[in-house]
């Protein structure tokens, strides 16, 4: 009996011993662009907030291939934080946005000549209003709704 009564104070210190360990958080997050005809899910290191991308392709004689697009201008590592992607509802937009949880800092990352490029990050409570900030895209409007996208 003295046994069974150790071998179960054993097992409940094992268990409360392993409720203990703290859990790590995944060091990427994934996210589908937000273009209900396009198959591509973007990929973000948490951490260093570099972007890339993949989506699925068609080959002839194959059940098909995984396409991916490697971090290219703007996308690749920038200072450690707390990174995430966020989709917007545009169902034509093919991009998505890179936030930096800590300071606030956003970019525009989208696949661009087969590599994932970004818009240089900006935080809109530092740069003051809109007003004295140039159009990304001159025949834009601010507020338009514009995407960089292609048709």
């Amino acid at each position: 009996m003295r046994l069974a009564g150790s071998l179960a104070y054993l097992s409940s210190v094992f268990v409360l011993g392993s409720l203990a360990v703290p859990a790590f958080a995944a060091p990427y997050d994934f996210v589908p662009a937000p273009q209900t005809d396009l198959n591509r899910i973007y990929r973000i290191d948490r951490i260093t907030g570099e972007v890339s991308s993949c989506q699925y392709g068609l080959q002839e004689g194959t059940i098909g291939v995984t396409l991916c697009f490697g971090a290219g201008e703007g996308a690749g590592p920038q200072s450690p934080g707390e990174y995430g992607l966020v989709a917007s509802r545009h169902e034509r937009e093919g991009g998505v946005f890179r936030v930096n949880y800590r300071t606030g800092d956003m970019s525009i990352c989208y696949v661009f000549d087969e590599k994932v490029v970004c818009t240089p990050q900006t935080n809109p409570s530092a740069q003051g209003a809109l007003q004295g900030a140039p159009a990304a895209t001159p025949s834009v409007r601010p507020g338009t709704g514009a995407s960089p996208q292609r048709p």
